[in-house]
């Protein structure tokens, strides 16, 4: 049954890459297939590759995110991938960030034992470590001892949004989060991942969610930034077995507006596309481009049951 305030998205994100010679192989994987979650149901998905693939293939990972794999043989100089999708996604419940687990102190949130364990894992620095002393400096005004973990994640996600400026172009996915602290500015990737580290670094399991921004906000909302591209966003797992989203780019909680694509401990768990060519090309351009728009029949064939 569709629980009030669902909104149905369809969804499409087109990558084009165009070379300067000819590529004679090209493989590709990426994950581009929205999740069935509790809240989120992906009614259809279909991937188009162009030139057509002659192998591809999906299959899940540890964290059960859909990985789609390609291997076009034939000579192109531009290869275009489009993802079209058509999902529902439901409010938040209510309780979802004033319920027990959202109000109880921050501290009680650490995972230990029971199911603990399977987040754990989401409390380990990277390699190289994203903790340091400027991370756990920055992130301390928010952490005071008992303070209900709502309000933590709340001005957390809030002096994010102030202090750093949203500038395209300015980071890549290699910057490292210390380079995003010192030069206060970046994108959402680069946010999601300062507050995951904020969060590791107080023993917290966070959690590096990649996905889309719907484009038609609700009345009485501002459009967001990141529309024109996938967007990324950071979740926090509470002892409930409950992962509490956040949006620091736009100092917004996550709610039926974010579509989720996968997640996992960091950015290159769940990148959109990566891939290896072979080609004497010497220069390449890559263009992106996303909708999310209201599912409408007109657009899209009949939904699943």
């Amino acid at each position: 049954m569709t629980e009030p305030g669902t909104r149905c998205y369809d969804i499409t994100h087109r990558t084009v890459y165009r070379y300067s010679d000819d590529v004679t192989s090209s493989y590709g994987r990426g994950f581009l297939t929205p999740r069935d979650l509790d809240w989120q149901r992906c009614l259809s998905h279909e991937l188009v590759i162009d030139p057509d693939a002659a192998d591809r293939s999906t299959s899940r990972d540890a964290y059960g995110n859909i990985s789609s794999y390609f291997h076009v043989t034939e000579r192109h100089r531009t290869l275009s991938i489009t993802s079209h999708s058509v999902v529902e996604v439901d409010p938040p419940a209510p309780e979802y960030y004033s319920g027990a687990s959202a109000r109880a102190p921050w501290e009680l949130a650490r995972p230990v034992g029971g199911d603990g364990a399977l987040a754990a894992e989401f409390t380990l620095d990277l390699s190289p470590p994203e903790i340091t002393d400027a991370v756990r400096a920055y992130a301390a005004p928010s952490f005071d001892p008992g303070r209900p973990l709502i309000e933590v994640l709340r001005e957390l996600t809030s002096r994010i949004y102030a202090d750093f400026t949203y500038r395209c172009g300015s980071t890549t996915v290699s910057t490292q989060v210390a380079e995003v602290l010192a030069a206060r500015e970046g994108v959402c990737q680069d946010f999601a991942r300062l507050a995951i580290a904020c969060l590791r670094a107080n023993g917290l399991a966070a959690s590096y969610v990649s996905g889309y921004l719907a484009t038609d906000p609700p009345p009485g909302k501002e459009r967001m930034i990141g529309v024109d591209a996938t967007h990324a966003w950071a979740s926090v797992w509470t002892p409930q077995n409950v992962w509490l989203g956040l949006d620091p780019t736009n100092d917004q909680m996550v709610d039926e507006r974010y579509i989720v694509a996968g997640f996992g401990r960091d950015y290159a768990d769940v990148p959109p596309l990566r891939g290896i060519i072979y080609t004497d090309s010497e220069s390449s351009v890559i263009e992106v481009s996303v909708d999310v728009a209201p599912y409408s029949s007109d657009r899209g064939g009949p939904l699943r049951a």
